[in-house]
């Protein structure tokens, strides 16, 4: 009998810098098979095998940034509750 898989989050922060609307920045047109494609890149290049992943794009509104960067930090980086399974 095999274990039981476990999901964890993860994320991976970056920033773009424009001079255009938010609003106008991003493709409408984006495909399945394109964020296919860009799930299966990370899986084979951040990932080991045997590891599945799924990925739900979405920005942060610029007045939320510094709140979401402190809520990844505090996840990342505060030790874990006792008598949580992490």
């Amino acid at each position: 009998m095999s274990e039981e898989k476990k999901a964890y989050p993860f994320a991976l922060v970056g920033f773009f810098v424009t001079d255009k609307n938010i609003s106008d920045v991003f493709r409408a047109d984006v495909t399945p098979d394109e964020l296919e494609q860009l799930r299966e890149l990370l899986k084979k290049l951040i990932f080991t095998e045997g590891v599945d992943v799924a990925i739900a794009p979405f920005v942060v509104p610029p007045d939320q940034v510094n709140d979401a960067l402190n809520q990844l930090a505090e996840a990342v980086f505060s030790p874990p509750e006792e008598g949580k399974d992490n």
